[in-house]
């Protein structure tokens, strides 16, 4: 499996941006699910760095329930944006096209960046809008959620790596 995709016959690659995108939905819809945040948090040893690191994949957890702690507006408000402000940033953040020597290190970390922004202000935001707001719950939350953006922002770096810039 390639992490570009190839439109039609003209040979052309996706873009960096759009490549990134599609990692930062595929994260959000696979690791939020409600199937993987209860399997992440019933099978995994949250003492042990790999344990600990498959419930952090699990941050975005999205819900049909409406009994889900934080409130189900909040909840699923945080996944979407988190996945829409990604791929509004990987659009935006010009350091692949702005790069003196433009390439895979820029690509990489770009998507890095924007994914661990978007998980910040994403987790800021939807804080706001939960059942409790307040300026110290939106601040530690969009603390988790730059956390959660920084340690799993490899995954959309590395997959806008090869991608047209």
């Amino acid at each position: 499996m390639t992490l570009t995709n190839r439109t039609g016959a003209t040979g052309r690659y996706g873009t960096a941006a759009g490549t990134g995108a599609a990692a930062a939905f595929i994260l959000v819809a696979v690791g939020g699910s409600p199937a993987y945040v209860g399997w992440a948090g019933g099978n995994t040893d949250s003492s042990s760095a790999g344990g600990w690191f498959l419930r952090l994949l699990a941050w975005p957890a999205w819900s049909y329930d409406p009994e889900v702690p934080g409130g189900l507006f909040a909840a699923n408000l945080r996944a979407v944006l988190l996945v829409v402000l990604a791929a509004g940033l990987l659009y935006l953040l010009p350091a692949a096209q702005a790069a003196r020597v433009p390439g895979s290190a820029s690509q990489f970390f770009t998507g890095w960046a924007a994914y661990a922004l978007a998980g910040g202000l994403a987790s800021l935001v939807a804080a706001s809008a939960g059942p409790d707001p307040s300026l110290l719950t939106a601040v530690q939350s969009g603390g988790t959620g730059a956390t959660y953006g920084f340690l799993s922002g490899w995954i959309v770096g590395t997959a806008s790596l090869g991608g047209r810039a």
